[in-house]
């Protein structure tokens, strides 16, 4: 089965082979399989997996199609689009960032070099808010692993065509887990704890995305996430980035960010907190946008 389900219009300034590259950075990526021509991904819709290929056969639209499973309604289409536009950003103009970057000489390189790469999201909180909670203090490898064991354990699974593909779990998957049997999966205890933390708030309903787009700041979302045990302002400002879309999100701290700068600059150490916020003062309202390049540049 390859049957179309529906088109997607694309701004100018979008390239969808440079995303697919970025997509590919890791072979322990369990979300979703690149090939060269387009990305799978297993979705759960209307109380029901399907998988989904997105492919842009030719210039200014996009094409989703049913792999496996039921064909979708008009609202679970419509909800799918909605889930696509969100993970690629693709209603962000990005225009006023590239007329930014042609002036900076740090970054306009990595623009022309990477012309067209959005900052691909994790549309999902539970699954952002857990990745990022991961990818604490570790390097991505090891993230990728661990993301990989918690989802193959807890996540929902589908065959097809010799691959297995995964759903992120939802949060209430882990409402009978112990901190014990997550350990088991080489989870450190806080990290543990933080997951189980976290699933039980947005499992009871006290934590929502919705929720977190409807303060009055994104410093309001970040200063909700921080108040959850675990969670400290990289990872809120993480999650402002790749879910909330927020695109003055400038995580400072992030080793990644700091590694970027100091190999592009030519510099003989990690910049300091004040250097990367004195940079970040040409970037202000592109912030989350200069680091997914800065970013990029690592590999």
């Amino acid at each position: 089965m390859n049957d179309l389900l529906f088109e997607l219009a694309l701004p100018e300034t979008f390239n969808f082979a440079v995303c697919l590259d970025y997509m590919e950075r890791s072979a322990l990526e369990c979300l979703y399989i690149v090939d060269h021509g387009g990305v799978n991904r297993l979705f759960e819709l209307e109380g029901t997996s399907v998988l989904i290929r997105l492919t842009v056969p030719s210039v200014g639209f996009m094409q989703v199609s049913l792999l496996q499973g039921a064909v979708l309604s008009q609202d679970g289409q419509a909800k799918l689009a909605r889930y696509i536009r969100d993970w690629f950003d693709l209603d962000r103009d990005l225009e006023p960032f590239y007329s930014l970057t042609s002036r900076d000489p740090l970054l306009r390189p990595l623009v022309e070099r990477f012309y067209g790469l959005r900052i691909v999201g994790i549309p999902d909180l539970f699954e952002a808010l857990c990745w990022a909670i991961l990818g604490q203090q570790v390097n991505l490898t090891f993230a990728y692993r661990l993301k990989q064991r918690l989802t193959a354990e807890y996540g929902e699974s589908l065959e097809w065509a010799g691959h297995t593909y995964y759903h992120f779990p939802r949060p209430e998957a882990f409402l009978s887990v112990t901190m014990e049997e997550l350990c088991a999966l080489q989870l450190t205890r806080n990290k543990a704890l933080t997951i189980l933390t976290v699933a039980g708030l947005m499992a009871r309903g006290e934590l929502s995305r919705e929720e977190l787009l409807q303060l009055p700041s994104p410093e309001a979302a970040e200063a909700r996430l921080v108040q959850i045990r675990g969670i400290g302002p990289w990872t809120a400002q993480y999650v402002r980035m790749r879910c909330l879309r927020d695109a003055t999100s400038f995580p400072v701290g992030d080793v990644g960010l700091q590694n970027a700068v100091k190999a592009l600059t030519g510099m003989d150490r990690k910049p300091t907190l004040a250097e990367l916020q004195q940079l970040g003062e040409s970037w202000r309202g592109w912030e989350a946008y200069a680091t997914f390049y800065l970013w990029r540049a690592l590999y």
